[in-house]
């Protein structure tokens, strides 16, 4: 642990600290946005959907601001999942945007 903290800057009892309090949140919004989703309530689902996003990348979002001197494939991957998150959360809310104008 101290080789972590002394040569990447980055502390894994911190790490692990954040990650153990998003998975709450992640796992009440993964049911929430079932729920919305078999309600049919877009609106719910995007807010869901962000709180789902939000909670899956802070661990993350740690490592890419306090690491340092991590291999650049490490930041490489971060990017990798942040970006695919982003994507799927704009994607998700087009898709319940286009299904919320046809049902009007």
């Amino acid at each position: 642990m101290k080789h972590a903290i002394d040569q990447y800057g980055v502390n894994p009892a911190i790490f692990l600290v954040i990650y153990l309090i998003s998975v709450p949140f992640f796992y009440y919004s993964l049911f929430r946005i079932v729920r919305a989703l078999a309600k049919k309530r877009g609106k719910e689902v995007v807010v869901w959907g962000t709180v789902f996003l939000c909670a899956t990348v802070a661990p993350f979002i740690y490592v890419l601001f306090f690491g340092r001197n991590l291999p650049w494939w490490v930041y490489g991957i971060i990017a990798l999942l942040i970006g695919y998150g982003i994507f799927s959360l704009i994607r998700k809310l087009r898709d319940t945007n286009n299904a919320d104008s046809s049902a009007s």
